[in-house]
């Protein structure tokens, strides 16, 4: 149940519109002012379309497509004219909005990054692709976690980005931050079709969370993004889809307070809770320790497969990117830029 994708708004909805933006060809820094006001011109049109609509969401890549250049002169700054007009366009049509940019980066490669800004034009969330979608995307290392911000009416929201959403590790840290729905944004191809239907459900399911995910769509002339916005309600029931149609704005109402419900009155698969309290019909407050290796591993910095020494692809090398020389280091906290 979503209102009709939002027609019927509920006095505990919010109703978002997922943009299947047509995938666009951007080299130079005259295209890049182009791509940004087709951008701002959704924005207003996903308001015209839906009185009733609280955030509208762009897919990874809207502003740069697909050719992982990473040219510094078509590299965004989060003082920059592209953003500022994204806080601009969210005023204009009184409608929060969710953005991507490929981030400049003094000290190495770019940042994917994904941004969450208010209907005032405030920016809400700032988050870094974690896991960039190697060996073929080329950005650095995301260094600022997985933020979690206040949304529209009252909404907990966290950004992920495409190949994030394949770690059930993500969805579950932004879940035990307190999201109530999970945004994904993605530029992936067909054959990732299957993969990524069944990581936004149980994503959803395993962590009684909505999740909100959208893909670029159509054709640059080399790649073919498939579009297929969803939005899976927290059992993992899929509420809304979109197609292959580019430019489509696929709307759906979603009940947070549903879902704090949920959190708190399940008792059978309520797994986000019993994820750390193991058996509590057993012993008191259950189990609340740490049986799992890899996490113990990861922390110590020992992180290693047994089958380690078998991997193939250990750099981007089989995509045409050099073998970096850099040893990964976040960045300091006092030079981040945070808007």
């Amino acid at each position: 149940m979503n209102g009709l994708g939002g027609l019927n708004k509920s006095p505990n909805g919010v109703v978002l519109g997922l943009v299947q933006l047509q995938l666009p060809v951007v080299t130079n820094r005259d295209q890049l002012a182009a791509q940004t006001q087709r951008i701002c011109d959704l924005v207003g049109k996903a308001r015209r379309n839906m009185a009733g609509l609280d955030m509208v969401i762009f897919p990874e890549y809207a502003l740069h497509g697909l050719s992982m250049d990473t040219n510094p002169d078509i590299m965004c700054r989060m003082d920059g004219p592209e953003v500022a007009a994204f806080r601009q366009a969210c005023v204009e049509n009184r409608v929060w909005g969710c953005f991507s940019i490929m981030e400049y980066n003094p000290r190495g490669n770019p940042f994917n990054s994904g941004l969450i800004i208010d209907d005032q034009g405030r920016l809400r969330l700032y988050y870094r692709k974690l896991h960039p979608w190697i060996p073929v995307e080329p950005w650095e290392p995301g260094d600022l976690g997985i933020p979690v911000c206040d949304g529209p009416r009252g909404s907990k929201i966290a950004l992920i980005i495409c190949h994030d959403g394949m770690f059930p590790e993500m969805a579950r840290e932004a879940a035990y931050k307190g999201a109530e729905i999970m945004i994904r944004t993605a530029g992936y191809t067909a054959p990732i079709r299957h993969a990524w239907k069944i990581t936004n459900q149980a994503n959803a399911f395993c962590n009684l969370m909505v999740t909100a995910s959208v893909c670029m769509c159509g054709s640059d002339g080399t790649f073919d993004s498939m579009g297929e916005g969803m939005v899976c309600d927290f059992d993992g029931t899929v509420i809304a889809e979109g197609g292959g149609r580019p430019d489509e704005i696929v709307t759906c109402e979603v009940r947070p307070d549903l879902v704090r419900e949920a959190r708190a009155n399940w008792g059978v698969e309520n797994n986000i809770y019993q994820f750390g309290h193991r058996g509590y019909v057993a012993v008191k407050g259950g189990a609340r320790d740490c049986p799992y290796t890899y996490m113990h591993d990861l922390v110590a910095g020992r992180y290693s497969l047994p089958w380690e020494a078998d991997v193939v692809h250990t750099d981007g090398t089989a995509c045409g990117f050099p073998v970096p020389e850099r040893e990964y280091s976040p960045e300091p906290e006092e030079v981040r830029k945070y808007g």
